[in-house]
């Protein structure tokens, strides 16, 4: 699976990288989705499941080359470093635009997904009665989260790990965004707002020689759930990838009709015409480090007809539509 890759090929791989960081970070978006259509879900598949006790015995070896080369090293660096720059640039416009423009973004989401959905099926191949039913199961299910209503917020620590495993599954389970489960969960403003606040303080704090906030017992639960949290994730990433590895390694036909289907339910999700009902305690509506409004759920309308914002926001669904299948005209061109 490991590959020789040129530096164009890498500057090309870390563009991707930004793109699933940006999606990843969007609830309703799933990066995974991202990973698929451009064509390297299966590599990252591959490379979270050679992370494991041989990669360990690796590292903790000292055989760090080994260790950079058993798990495919440069892919994830370059993968997941876009997707980390991707958090400190890319994504900030995006949040720019969506504060902004919200109705023509998830517009353009909503084209990309439904382009997405013919740019993965195109190569499925002949389907059978069976393939047909598991995609049928993909949309069901996704259609069915989409319009799930929010817990309450939970910080019990099983729950908290619970929760680490659904909120990394963006990332492998194309059609599933992590952030959106979360606030189903009840858990978003909790896990990814709140502890890091008070994670990035500790930080902050004890860097500059203060080490009383250790001794704060609010500041030390919220670590601790931050805690928990990161190793759910940790724990989720490795143990969902070798999961939809061995899966797609044995049904690779089904484990594809149901991813396909998985994405088409999505667009429940990612229906551009709904309200944003934000996070409100004591009347204000509370942020993120970024002075962000912090999304609670969507309430969905039908779009009012024959006016420009409409028909703007159908010029967007269409030009979502056309820059995948760019993607597709460009891999058919110059990559084959």
């Amino acid at each position: 699976m490991q590959k020789d890759r040129s530096f164009l090929d890498k500057i090309y791989l870390f563009i991707k990288g930004i793109a699933m960081g940006a999606a990843n970070k969007v609830p309703g978006v799933s990066g995974g989705t991202v990973s698929y259509v451009f064509d390297f879900y299966e590599e990252l598949i591959y490379s979270f499941r050679r992370i494991n006790i041989d990669a360990f015995k690796l590292l903790f070896t000292g055989k760090f080359k080994s260790f950079y080369k058993y798990t495919n090293g440069q892919f994830l660096t370059l993968v997941m470093g876009g997707s980390i720059f991707s958090y400190f640039s890319v994504s900030l416009i995006l949040d720019y635009f969506l504060k902004h423009y919200e109705l023509y973004v998830w517009s353009c989401f909503f084209g990309m997904i439904i382009g997405s959905i013919y740019y993965i099926g195109k190569d499925f191949g002949k389907w059978s009665r069976v393939s047909f039913v598991f995609l049928l199961i993909g949309i069901s299910l996704g259609l069915a989260i989409s319009f799930l209503k929010p817990a309450t917020e939970n910080d019990n620590l099983w729950f908290v790990f619970f929760c680490g495993i659904i909120g990394v599954s963006g990332m492998t389970l194309p059609g599933l965004s992590g952030s959106f489960i979360l606030i189903l969960l009840g858990n978003y403003v909790l896990l990814l707002v709140d502890s890091v606040n008070v994670f990035f303080n500790i930080i902050t704090n004890v860097l500059t020689g203060n080490f009383e906030v250790l001794s704060d017992p609010i500041k030390i639960r919220y670590l601790k759930i931050i805690s928990v949290f990161t190793a759910g994730s940790a724990f989720g990433l490795v143990t969902i990838s070798h999961v939809l590895g061995y899966v797609l390694s044995k049904w690779n036909k089904l484990v594809n009709a149901i991813i396909i289907g998985f994405i088409a339910g999505s667009l429940g999700i990612v229906w551009p015409w709904k309200k944003t009902i934000y996070v409100k305690k004591d009347n204000i509506f509370q942020t993120d480090i970024a002075g962000n409004k912090i999304v609670e759920n969507y309430e969905r309308y039908l779009p009012e007809f024959y006016s420009v914002e409409t028909f703007t926001a159908i010029f967007f669904i269409f030009l979502g539509v056309g820059l995948v299948l760019a993607l597709d005209y460009y891999d058919k061109k110059y990559r084959n």
